[in-house]
């Protein structure tokens, strides 16, 4: 039975440029997060990409990895944000 509560979406949008994902990937991959699902797209030259991430063997806390990843983000030009599963689920669902 796979644990909801350590899955997060990540989403990011901007002007594509070189080295997106490989940013956010490697920012996840430092800290024990692992990809459970990716799609993007680049619709006129703006970048949009939303991951499925388990955060269960994180080296960081939810709140702290959001905060890196929204940092992370205003640097490369990008808007990331971070949702846990149940609560995008139950926002969505109104």
């Amino acid at each position: 039975m796979e644990n909801t509560a350590s899955k997060t979406i990540i989403t990011v949008v901007g002007k594509d440029t070189v080295g997106i994902i490989a940013k956010v990937c490697t920012y996840l991959s430092e800290n024990q997060i692992n990809v459970l699902d990716i799609s993007q797209t680049i619709v006129q030259g703006f970048f949009n990409m939303m991951m499925i991430v388990d955060m269960q063997a994180a080296k960081k806390t939810f709140a702290d990895c959001a905060a890196d990843l929204e940092k992370l983000g205003e640097e490369i030009g990008v808007s990331i944000k971070c949702q846990r599963e149940e609560i995008f689920d139950k926002m969505h669902r109104l």
